[in-house]
């Protein structure tokens, strides 16, 4: 990896023992990619991103054993989202690093809140097609949903990078449609929450589109 540096521009924790802590990465959700500025390079930060992305890819597909797909697949968890984020964050969506930057985001919201994304998946029943293409999970809960994202990614890195992404575009179909379903039951309660989980829903279906455009670039060889 480049860094080990946070956001904050704190490195890592070390112990006593020369063994590195790092830093619990913090809530974070797929909508808030915009959050996070770039650097001040953005032409050289744009091209460490790619860089990277590509090794990544190139390293996993080169037939990596699955301890190292493993701390692939778990890049957030040792880096932290701020970390991963500082890297791409600010990269096209339809390029290597956003197309990687999105499928790592969506693990890692999906891991933090896990009963509330499976919810909204359970309620999301009528996206019949996209529940099929993002995979089978019966019953659709917690864990089943980390299993699902965690083996998106690994598909990332061990198989068909297109695939990986059109899967991932489907998962958040079918969640965003459940979000959409939530937020007609909150209207008559709490309108505000409903139109704040229905403009949620619009943007990870933004993030759907995204997604899809990166695996059409990556077929056609485009995706840099």
């Amino acid at each position: 990896m480049t860094s080990s540096r946070n956001r904050s521009g704190r490195s890592p924790s070390s112990t006593a023992a020369g063994t590195v802590r790092h830093h619990r990465p913090r809530p974070f959700a797929p909508e808030q990619f915009a959050a996070f500025e770039g650097g001040t390079d953005p032409a050289a930060t744009a091209e460490g991103a790619a860089l990277l992305a590509r090794a990544l890819l190139d390293g996993g597909h080169a037939g990596a054993d699955d301890a190292a797909v493993r701390r692939l697949v778990g890049l957030v968890e040792e880096a932290g989202i701020d970390t991963v984020a500082n890297l791409w964050a600010d990269a096209p969506s339809v390029s290597l690093s956003g197309a990687l930057w999105r499928l790592y985001a969506l693990s890692t919201a999906t891991a933090q809140n896990g009963r509330q994304w499976a919810s909204w998946y359970r309620a999301g029943h009528g996206a019949h097609v996209a529940r099929a293409v993002a995979g089978a999970v019966e019953p659709p809960g917690a864990r089943e949903l980390k299993q699902l994202t965690d083996h998106i990614l690994t598909g990332a890195f061990t198989g068909d990078f297109g695939v990986a992404l059109e899967r991932a575009a489907a998962y958040c179909r079918v969640v965003c449609l459940g979000q959409a379903h939530h937020s007609e039951a909150l209207e008559a309660g709490s309108p505000t929450r409903a139109a704040a989980l229905l403009n949620r829903a619009k943007r990870l279906l933004g993030t759907a589109e995204e997604l899809e455009a990166a695996a059409a670039a990556w077929r056609q060889g485009t995706l840099d």
